[in-house]
């Protein structure tokens, strides 16, 4: 700064009018640096006089001003600076005087609206390189707020180096941690040694976390961190020879900071991180001698999933399917952090205690005497042992895809036993009863009798609709995937939805199945150049031939393809069913992939359900469609483990007679008679050939692939077709405002059941209750819970609800949150309150008010004082 300049900026100064009851204006000219004591004489002041402390006359210059001279303005330079207060003799002058100051620390100050004092200056030119920077003093500007103490300049400094605005302890820890454990190769820590923070740094470790090294390191520190913040959930004699990492009396700050990360956008780098403690620690070895209730409510390390896995998967592979163990285990896990990561592990564990349950409930095996009434057990419960068997194997395709070394082989032995329960009790248990009661009246009647019919679904469902009506065929589409379907349209849809069956034409195969959804008098087989096709009343039922079909009864009918819709533009899928009455859309996503690969067929049933979903959209949306029907022409068999020899017959009796056949059926001269196989009426007899069906889940030993995956038997599996009846509920419908309570699909929600509103320990628990089932109009929810001040300030962590009960019970849809308070001081007459927030954020939050009386509660640290 020019002389000039500072002349100016002094006389502006005594020229201000003089503050009430004083006579005069006496200002004091820091400058420590001694930038200006060359220049004095350069100061010409019009309305004060200059003096000068050297150091030796203090004395005579406080005598001045206070006895000798009581009337002058003046300036009065010091190039002198003080450890003590005490030292100074002119303090009692400078404290009713003003300030003025014209060095490099004393304009940053000024320009950060920083304190001028002592300790505040000392720490400024100790961080003179930093704030030698306009860019870096930029970021102290840019921060939440001013710093107003040594503690806060040092973390303010920090935060600017770290990126953030936030200058707090977790913040700045978090960040230094994310930049890597190498102190040489993590680029924020190398800027706090750039700008001398280091000491602070270690200083603000040691006074939060309790890490005090000689020799600081930070993987040694996130060793500490994790393990102490563990103990919070995990009993410290669990961790019995880690001692000199744990400092207990720091736990419920290292938790906080821990929470904090876990509950971040950045988990990779602290699954990075936990990987690291864990090998460093030897953590494995050590928890692995736990149980899985020890084990279950702590989340900070990743092998504590690895470990609960191992567990539950060696118990299943020695015979031990604890269905209790493993719904509560799940139940716990799925809401820690690291569940994404283990997914599909802990989901195929769910599906085998699924498994499990319906075992126990029908232990007693299958013995129903009278086919009628197995149908009707397979519709109403049996299914449910595929769809848990479908959801298991899909669950165990998607763990092949990332790799696991330490629980990969543990699931494959899982994959045997789930096997051996599917395909050997239930498939085998359920086929056997299934084929003895059905068998007399297949050889009869070529079907089941009052049982509805495939056959007769034109004439039950379409010619009978008073309105246009939509028929979606979905090809393999078998009666457990359409349970499904069914649900998430109940749910996801304004719509009254119903699932029925009927039972599928023999064989169950594609021309067959198709040939039965078209509206025909009879059916016919006709053998043309060794190919066996199906006729309705004399026409071809080939895919190219169904439209004109439909049309032959009712010319207002059109035959369309899925895949060719789904790419058109709105205005191009109208034109095709306008003035229609009756509209077919034949959907190929389960049948195609079984030709790609049998194990693509589940993760295509998952597909099919999305794509049937979104066909209903743009019927109801752009076709303005109403009523529609889902269904498909036949249903499959399908089991992940090769088959034995015993699995399968061989043709050598069908003594060159067959006509057509498959794994699972033979189209036979009349006079055939071929061993192991049940005879089954072909289309009413009213052809010259019969047909036959393995028993059970045999297969017909043909050359190449598709053994896993079959169709064209009478398994209920292959031949319970599912009927979809869906009708769309437009808001102005007499059905809808009758019942809008019942098909408004609404989340379900969850409420407190804990009744004290007291909270007195860190750490406690509260209850929460699921007031709906999920049901048709009650989809789940996921919901946050944690407590704020009256502000809205968090004081505790968060916790999460994931409410998908379907228990009718409500003792059923209980959950247990353990919650844990951060590390500051509460006040026992202030309100707090607890927070029920949906993840989603589509609902209004409920607020409980609480009062939290802790009388040793820790305080916000105060680090470097």
């Amino acid at each position: 700064m020019e002389t000039d300049k500072i002349v100016l900026d002094l006389n502006r100064r005594f020229a201000v009018p003089l503050p009430e009851f004083y006579e005069r204006r006496i200002i004091f000219w820091h400058d420590e640096e001694k930038e200006y004591a060359d220049k004095l004489d350069e100061i010409r002041l019009e309305n004060a006089k200059l003096v000068a402390l050297t150091g030796s006359n203090t004395f005579a210059v406080k005598k001045m001003l206070s006895v000798d001279d009581l009337t002058s303005n003046y300036v009065v330079y010091c190039p002198i600076s003080y450890e003590r207060q005490e030292d100074d003799w002119l303090l009692d002058i400078e404290l009713y005087s003003e300030s003025y100051r014209t060095d490099a620390v004393s304009n940053w100050m000024q320009e950060l609206d920083i304190l001028d004092n002592p300790s505040m200056r000392k720490l400024v030119k100790h961080y003179r390189k930093f704030f030698g920077a306009q860019a870096r003093r930029a970021k102290i500007m840019a921060q939440d707020k001013i710093p107003a103490t040594p503690a806060q300049l040092h973390m303010a400094v920090m935060a600017a180096l770290c990126g953030i605005k936030k200058a707090q302890p977790n913040e700045i820890l978090l960040n230094v941690l994310r930049g890597g454990l190498d102190k040489a190769q993590n680029p924020i820590y190398q800027s706090f040694v750039d700008y001398s923070a280091e000491e602070a740094f270690w200083a603000m470790v040691r006074q939060g976390c309790g890490y005090a090294e000689e020799e600081p390191d930070l993987g040694q520190l996130a060793i500490h961190l994790l393990l102490t913040a563990s103990t919070r959930t995990l009993r410290p004699e669990f961790l019995a020879g880690l001692e000199k990492f744990l400092s207990i009396p720091h736990q419920a700050y290292c938790y906080e900071l821990v929470s904090e990360w876990l509950h971040s956008d950045d988990l990779q780098q602290l699954y990075d991180v936990a990987r690291y403690v864990e090998d460093e620690a030897h953590l494995p070895q050590r928890l692995e001698k736990l149980t899985v209730d020890d084990l279950a409510t702590t989340e900070c390390f990743p092998c504590i999933n690895e470990i609960i896995l191992s567990k539950l998967m060696t118990e299943i592979s020695d015979h031990i399917i604890d269905v209790d163990v493993i719904t509560k285990t799940v139940e716990k896990r799925r809401t820690c952090v690291w569940y994404e990561y283990f997914r599909n592990f802990y989901e195929g564990l769910l599906q085998v205690a699924n498994m499990q349950e319906f075992f126990k409930e029908h232990s007693a095996g299958f013995h129903t005497p009278d086919a009628k009434q197995v149908w009707k057990e397979y519709a109403e419960d049996y299914y449910r042992m595929d769809t848990y068997y479908r959801l298991f194997h899909l669950s165990f395709q998607r763990s092949l895809e990332t790799s696991n070394i330490k629980l990969d082989d543990l699931f494959k032995h899982v994959v045997d036993k789930v096997e051996g329960l599917y395909s050997y009790w239930f498939l085998g248990g359920l086929g056997k009863n299934w084929s003895d009661v059905c068998a007399d009246e297949m050889a009869e009647h070529g079907r089941v009798l009052e049982i509805p019919q495939q056959s007769d679904f034109y004439n039950e469902y379409i010619r009978p609709a008073d309105s246009r009506v939509f028929v979606i065929i979905s090809d393999a589409m078998r009666y457990e995937v359409a349970a499904s379907l069914a649900d998430e349209l109940r749910r996801e849809t304004q719509s009254n939805v119903k699932l029925g069956s009927m039972q599928g034409i023999f064989p169950s195969i594609t021309k067959f199945g198709m040939a039965a959804l078209l509206p025909h008098k009879a059916l016919t087989a006709e053998l043309k150049n060794e190919v066996l096709n199906v006729l309705a009343d004399g026409q071809s039922t080939a895919s190219t031939n169904r439209d004109k079909v439909l049309k032959g009864v009712n010319p207002a009918s059109v035959a369309l393809q899925y895949k060719n819709i789904i790419g058109m533009k709105r205005a191009e899928r109208a034109a095709l069913v306008k003035g229609m009455d009756v509209v077919y859309i034949y959907h190929d996503t389960i049948d195609e992939a079984s030709h790609t690969s049998d194990t693509s067929v589940f993760p295509a049933c998952d597909r099919a359900i999305s794509e049937l979903k979104n066909m209903v959209r743009i019927i109801v949306n752009d076709f303005g469609g109403a009523n529609i029907l889902i269904t498909a022409d036949h249903g499959f068999l399908y089991t992940y483990s090769p088959l034995t020899e015993d699995d399968k017959v061989d043709k050598t009796s069908f003594h060159d007679m067959e006509v057509e056949y498959g794994r699972r059926y033979a189209i036979m001269q009349k006079e055939a008679n071929p061993q192991y196989l049940l005879p089954v009426k072909f289309l009413d007899g009213k052809t010259e050939y019969t047909g036959f069906a393995p028993r059970e889940g045999i297969r017909i030993k043909m050359n190449g692939g598709g053994l896993n995956f079959v169709h064209g038997g009478i398994s209920l599996q292959e031949m319970t077709v599912p009927v979809i009846e869906y009708h769309y509920l437009r808001n102005g419908s007499m059905e809808y405002r009758r019942n809008k309570q019942k098909y408004d699909t609404l989340p379900v929600t969850v409420s407190l059941l804990s009744s004290s509103r007291k909270i007195s320990n860190m750490i406690f628990s509260l209850d929460f209750y699921q007031k709906d089932a999920v049901s048709a109009n009650r989809e789940a929810a996921t919901y946050l819970v944690w407590f704020t001040d009256e502000y809205g300030k968090p004081v505790s962590d968060t916790q999460k609800i994931i409410a998908d009960k379907t228990s009718e019970n409500g003792a059923d849809r209980t959950f247990h949150c353990n919650f844990n308070l951060k590390s500051m001081k509460f006040s026992n007459t202030a309100t707090y309150y607890l927070v029920i927030a949906d993840e989603q954020g589509q609902q209004m939050q409920q607020r409980e008010q609480f009062q939290i009386d802790i009388a040793f509660a820790i305080d916000e640290f105060d680090f470097f004082n």
